[in-house]
């Protein structure tokens, strides 16, 4: 018999697998695709996960090495989540090895095992009390004794201290045989009798016909789009519909589009449910991401909340997957295995026959599209949750009006109003920093990024001159580097610059800002919603961060400070992204008893798409958008890929994009592909960035499937051209970024 050869898949861009013989000792028979094995690759050591098994290679049986150890006893990637990556490779066009490798957690990645933590844990033995005569004189191993017996499932060690348990009383407890000490499986949380931990809340008739949809599909696919103007109590609907896949005995998976909204998230569905709740995201340690992994995949994990990369957790009993603000651009990843966790999510559902929720107030262009054409039942929430009003919309011209600092006089006092009135106030503008630009008042100098054909942003806290494309940063210039002089002044206005204007404005109350540099440090956005949530007057000063999924009940009046930048963009998407972010904004407005008001400063009171936008509402600007891109002809009514280049000299990046057109128009027409048309190639919107000069080709097509007929024919035409060496490329499949 023929030795058994391994097609492994190895974290590299390389769209191949690699061929190796079994470890010595290792038989065929115990090898099934999923296993994780560390192989030699030249002169380093990586670990492959194994595809299929095979009795032959084109490789010399003398050239082939043996693998060195095989990882697994079993495949830690169920058969249901191997068949996700393939499916994924494939249509994203990526190596297989590194799709695996997104899917796998860190530690999994570096050859750890694939198993959970041990954990001490600390119960009361059956029958201890807190009157033993032995603790008569031991007040704290009494307290301690108290402690653990309200927690019958036990406590775990590291929450000893969080519950304010002695580790000395605890050791004199166990020696006196009144409590014990047992090693577990680390999990999320310990599930209770009972799944509901708080009552539901009243579900109006537009939310009951959600629930009830979406519940009759159970156990099978289909996909819903729930459009529900925002504070329609969507979050409401996710919660019942949760609750009743639990009682189904199966789990949940929860995507989320912001790092930001995962603790809030955790706390009000740890609020609401008895359940093992599991929080996936970047900022999650490698040892608690892996926990949280295996729990999923065990079933010892109920509710799996997370960001995009969650979507690649394994689930041992599927019941309902749920994707929040389904529109947000986070859900698409921007390097490496470029997916959309939306779209893969849908896949996903399709795979384990699950149904799938979509939510949005504002939902992308795309799924209202699926959603006329059948794809999806649309589901939708037009009244808000509790009897609250939709906020009130007034476009403010400030054509001609001074401006402080950003802010416009009739602006400034709308603001010293609400306050007066005790409520909270948002100020919404999408630029973090001081000021965008500096400029030199004498010779006309600005200043600009060395790498990148873009101007420093200046932050004044820090003293710096920022680049907000590839992060270089310098100290702020103390004289015009062109002409010696000094008068430097910061033109326009950045959050920071808002900031500061606002706190001398409104000095007795605080004013807040949220944005990237103010909620770096761990906690800082906890700290800074304790304060809002304390319902005492302020204002909010943000960008994009505070669109997303809020509720702030004292907050009546949001203030959008430019809502110009959108209108005029070579981004045939801009205005779309400006409507869902005006809209999103505003619905942070008015959300309990009092009614909300939303102030949109511009220069084009007048503009059609604004007029339309806060006098006809969020649908008809999109029933709009689609009938235009229709007679366009550009997504959804059309498909594409974009293939990107860049490199240290100038005209590279265009010669071996030339080079690719020429080879793909060569491809269409030996395959006779038709209906698609090359754009480019041209240099991208900005054309330098770190150093590196870039240019794109952007593929279109009518139709899906002779477009990845195309890219399946021309990617390994596209890793054997000479040009290639001297760039670096990537190809984006459905791509939402032109730039």
């Amino acid at each position: 018999m023929p030795d058994a050869i391994l097609r492994l898949a190895l974290p590299s861009p390389l769209r191949r697998l690699f061929d190796y013989r079994a470890p010595p000792g290792i038989p065929a028979a115990a090898l099934q695709p999923g296993m994780r094995l560390r192989v030699p690759f030249g002169r380093r050591e990586l670990v492959g996960i194994l595809v299929e098994v095979v009795d032959h290679s084109e490789v010399p049986a003398d050239k082939l090495k043996p693998a060195l150890e095989l990882l697994d006893r079993v495949s830690p990637l169920p058969a249901a989540l191997f068949r996700l990556c393939l499916w994924t490779a494939q249509y994203y066009q990526h190596s297989l090895g590194d799709t695996l490798s997104w899917a796998l957690p860190v530690l999994l990645r570096q050859g750890e095992p694939a198993e959970a933590r041990q954990e001490r844990f600390w119960q009361a033995c059956e029958g201890a009390r807190a009157e033993d005569p032995r603790l008569a004189r031991a007040p704290r191993q009494r307290q301690a004794l108290s402690t653990l017996a309200q927690h019958p499932h036990g406590v775990p060690h590291h929450l000893l201290t969080h519950l304010e348990i002695n580790r000395d009383s605890l050791n004199l407890l166990l020696e006196k045989g009144l409590v014990r000490m047992e090693v577990r499986r680390h999990a999320p949380a310990e599930r209770h009798a009972g799944w509901l931990a708080q009552a539901e809340l009243p579900l109006n008739p537009e939310q009951r016909a959600a629930c009830d949809a979406v519940q009759s599909s159970f156990g099978g696919f289909n996909a819903f789009l729930l459009a529900g103007v925002t504070g329609s109590g969507k979050t409401e609907v996710y919660l019942q519909l949760i609750h009743r896949t639990l009682e189904a005995g199966k789990q949940a998976l929860v995507l989320i589009p912001e790092i930001n909204l995962g603790p809030q998230t955790l706390e009000r569905f740890a609020r609401r449910f008895n359940a093992r709740i599991a929080l996936l995201h970047s900022a999650v340690n490698d040892r608690d991401r892996l926990d949280a992994w295996l729990a999923a995949r065990d079933g010892e994990a109920d509710i799996i909340i997370g960001t995009r990369s969650a979507l690649f957790t394994p689930l041992k009993n599927p019941g309902l997957i749920i994707v929040d603000e389904e529109h947000d651009a986070s859900y698409k990843q921007q390097e490496g295995l470029r997916y959309h966790a939306r779209d893969l999510a849908l896949v996903r559902a399709r795979q384990e026959n699950v149904p799938i929720l979509l939510g949005s107030a504002t939902p992308s262009l795309e799924s209202l599209h699926n959603a006329h054409n059948g794809r999806y039942a649309l589901l939708r929430l037009t009244q808000r949750a509790g009897g609250a009003q939709q906020p009130r919309f007034l476009r403010l011209d400030v054509k001609s009006r001074p401006l402080d600092s950003g802010l416009s006089m009739p602006l400034q006092q709308a603001i010293a109003q609400t306050l007066e009135a005790g409520q909270q106030v948002l100020v919404f503008l999408n630029r973090r920093g001081f000021a965008p630009t500096l400029l030199c008042h004498d010779c006309g100098w600005i200043g600009q990024c060395n790498s990148c054909d873009a101007r420093m942003t200046l932050h004044q806290r820090s003293g710096e001159l920022r680049c907000h494309h590839c992060g270089h940063a310098e100290r702020r210039p103390s004289h015009c580097p062109s002409c010696g002089r000094l008068d430097l002044r910061p033109v326009g206005a950045g959050t920071e610059r808002a900031e500061e204007r606002l706190a001398l404005l409104f000095p007795q109350v605080p004013v807040l800002r949220i944005d990237r540099d103010t909620t770096a440090r761990k906690d800082a956005m906890s700290a800074l919603f304790a304060t809002i949530q304390r319902g005492e007057p302020c204002i909010l000063v943000g960008t994009q961060m505070l669109a997303k999924g809020h509720h702030f009940p004292r907050v009546t009046l949001v203030a959008i400070l430019d809502a110009d930048g959108g209108l005029f963009s070579a981004d045939f998407r801009a205005s779309e992204r400006m409507a869902q972010l005006i809209v999103q904004v505003a619905g942070r407005a008015g959300r309990a008893e009092e009614p909300g008001k939303v102030i949109i400063q511009t220069h084009l009171a007048d503009h059609p798409l604004l007029v339309q936008l806060t006098e006809q509402g969020y649908f008809a600007f999109a029933e709009q958008a689609l009938s235009e891109r229709r007679a366009a002809g550009l997504p959804p009514f059309s498909h594409l890929a974009l293939l990107r280049a860049e490199a240290h000299k100038p005209g590279q990046a265009e010669g071996f994009l030339d080079e690719a057109c020429g080879e793909a128009e060569r491809l269409m027409g030996e395959a006779e592909l038709g209906g698609i048309e090359l754009l480019g190639p041209v240099p991208a919107p900005m054309e330098r960035r770190a150093g590196r000069y870039r240019a794109q080709l952007l593929l279109q097509g009518n139709a899906r499937a002779p477009l990845h007929r195309l890219l399946a024919l021309w990617l390994p035409v596209l890793e054997q051209m000479p040009g290639g060496r001297a760039v670096r490329w990537s190809l984006d499949v459905d791509p939402i970024d032109l730039f």
